[in-house]
């Protein structure tokens, strides 16, 4: 019934078509952003993420279902760690590099991997595209091939086909209806309460003017400076800043209304800023810089900021980006993320499955010590109380 297709290019598929299967809550899946990433040097062989896009057709050719692809000769930009993995490899005499990685670039966000609609026929569509990735990694003698922060849904269908879940942690925050900030505030212990106020209240005492701004009217200077504060977190850091300042202006044209910058300014000058990707019902935390220190200003641009836009617009959700423990104590819990992992060589399969169960556990001892830091008299639904 179906035929799978790969592509080097996401512009050899419509846009249109693809954009069509994109959950309108995945901006960092949406064509115009994976197509920037390319167009830009943002991925390709330089960085270890080749493109091999997966396209699933019915009869007729009609696309049904597709999955951002990438063949990688690294494990760089993933955020879901298998570096040991790897040396295990190495240290056997085994090839690890290259593998297969369903992904969105550098994106460590939680969303479909497989691009479908839902419906009558969702699990066969889904079924076919799992099992001609798996066969694309057999006919390539690849490693591996791994789906990232894939869905419940999607993890309980990959499992099915026998790919191995990994557990991991992040800590989100979901709207409980709150009317504003203070709402927010009035569910939390009186210490933890106090502690995001004070925070707040030295930013503004430092003199810091914060603005807000959709993409849209991000102007060309301001998009200049944000890039220069972007590279200069890497630099700091050793990393590798990947995305390009032509990445950030074109994706600024195609989708700025799903874009939100925070500026901080201090005597008229932009010293920090935060960008995140904004969803139907979601806001994600994506990336950070500063010129100058500012006592907890990191916290009332990238988390204080992303929380009051979310109560004055609506969205439900809140990823402020990976890992964090900091992030508990101002409102985000801990929840479980997901991947699922083909590993080609039998007896690493066995290996790797043993290191899944035992990290499993203390991946659920890890959640629930997190949960119970929960700065909340009561859980944002409603539940029992908390120490």
């Amino acid at each position: 019934m179906y035929a799978l297709t790969t592509h080097g290019a996401i512009a050899e598929i419509p846009a249109a078509d693809w954009n069509a299967l994109c959950d309108p809550d995945t901006p960092f899946l949406r064509h115009e952003f994976l197509a920037a990433m390319e167009r830009h040097g943002c991925v390709g062989e330089a960085l270890g993420w080749i493109p091999i896009h997966l396209a699933l057709r019915d009869a007729s050719g009609r696309l049904v279902a597709a999955a951002p692809c990438y063949l990688k000769h690294n494990s760089y930009g993933e955020l879901v760690f298998d570096w040991s993995w790897a040396d295990a490899y190495h240290r056997n005499g085994l090839r690890y590099y290259p593998k297969l990685v369903v992904a969105s670039p550098y994106t460590p966000a939680t969303g479909p991997r497989i691009l479908t609609t839902r419906g009558p026929g969702y699990d066969e569509r889904a079924d076919a595209l799992i099992e001609g990735a798996v066969a694309l990694a057999e006919r390539m003698g690849l490693s591996s091939l791994h789906w990232l922060f894939t869905t419940d849904q999607e993890t309980r269908l990959l499992e099915g086909r026998g790919l191995m879940r990994r557990t991991g942690c992040q800590f989100h925050w979901s709207n409980a209806g709150y009317g504003s900030f203070d709402d927010l505030l009035a569910t939390f212990t009186a210490e933890k309460r106090k502690k995001v106020r004070r925070e707040r209240r030295r930013v503004l005492e430092a003199g810091i003017r914060i603005e807000r701004l959709p993409g849209t009217e991000v102007s060309e200077a301001q998009w200049q400076v944000f890039h220069q504060l972007y590279c200069d977190t890497f630099d700091r850091r050793g990393g590798i800043p990947t995305l390009s300042l032509p990445f950030f202006q074109e994706i600024a044209e195609t989708m700025g209304d799903r874009l939100m910058l925070v500026f901080a300014r201090h005597d008229g000058e932009i010293v920090a800023s935060a960008l995140s990707l904004v969803g139907e019902h979601s806001l994600f935390g994506r990336h950070w810089g500063c010129f100058r220190a500012f006592h907890s200003l990191h916290f009332e641009a990238c988390y204080y900021q992303g929380l009051d836009h979310c109560i004055e617009t609506g969205l439900s959700r809140f990823e402020p980006g990976a890992q964090g423990e900091h992030k508990v104590s101002r409102g985000f819990l801990p929840t479980a993320t997901w991947s699922a992992h083909w590993i080609a060589d039998p007896g690493f399969r066995v290996a790797i499955s043993r290191f899944l169960d035992q990290e499993t556990d203390s991946m659920a001892d890890y959640l629930a010590e997190m949960t119970e830091r929960s700065p909340y008299r009561r859980s944002p639904q409603g539940g029992a109380e908390t120490a």
